[in-house]
């Protein structure tokens, strides 16, 4: 009898091991690690934010470059990673909250503790039209917390990079989905 209960245990733990290498493994698409990732931002009903969000891996993090347009002039917008997906509600709220593989507190895309999907905001110009350039070492395109298949989100308000849990800032007015980018392009 103990023998047999030897051997059970021995195979659970087996197969916990087994499973816990299996969530370790680079998680990668159709065999390759991800270069670069676009979203493209569509409005939600009644808003105009519309652009471009590209992400492209370097040796530092991943390069984060964001062009939108029809956002309020001379403003700042809340700019997140969420995590679904899914543009299908017309206020976005099919893509849920932030994500935040780590379980970490809301904050700005400086903070060592942050939330993944923590991106800051898009500073819009007096022409309603933000660009954004920098890295970022949290989020991952390839690997256990790929942001790939995610949603990108554009706020009405400014994130104001301390209220929990989400920043303060407001309706969604633009959704894009996140997609493996054609590196040709």
């Amino acid at each position: 009898m103990r023998y047999l209960i030897w051997i059970i245990l021995s195979m659970v733990l087996f197969m916990a091991c087994e499973e816990q290498e299996m969530q370790d493994e680079e998680v990668t698409y159709q065999g390759v690690e991800i270069e670069k990732a676009v979203a493209v931002i569509h409005p939600t009903d009644g808003n105009s934010a519309s652009g471009v969000v590209t992400f492209t891996q370097t040796d530092d993090g991943v390069r984060i470059q964001a062009n939108v347009s029809g956002l309020d002039a001379e403003s700042l917008h809340g700019f997140h990673i969420h995590e679904y997906g899914d543009c299908r509600a017309s206020d976005a709220t099919s893509a849920g909250g932030h994500y935040d593989p780590t379980d970490m507190p809301h904050g700005a895309p400086v903070d060592e503790e942050r939330h993944m999907g923590d991106l800051g905001n898009l500073p819009a110009n007096e022409d309603g039209v933000a660009e954004l350039d920098y890295i970022d070492p949290k989020v991952e395109l390839s690997g256990r917390h790929s942001v790939l298949g995610l949603a990108v989100i554009v706020h009405a308000q400014r994130d104001d990079l301390v209220s929990q849990p989400v920043g303060d800032a407001g309706a969604r007015i633009g959704c894009g989905i996140i997609g493996k980018a054609n590196p040709d392009y």
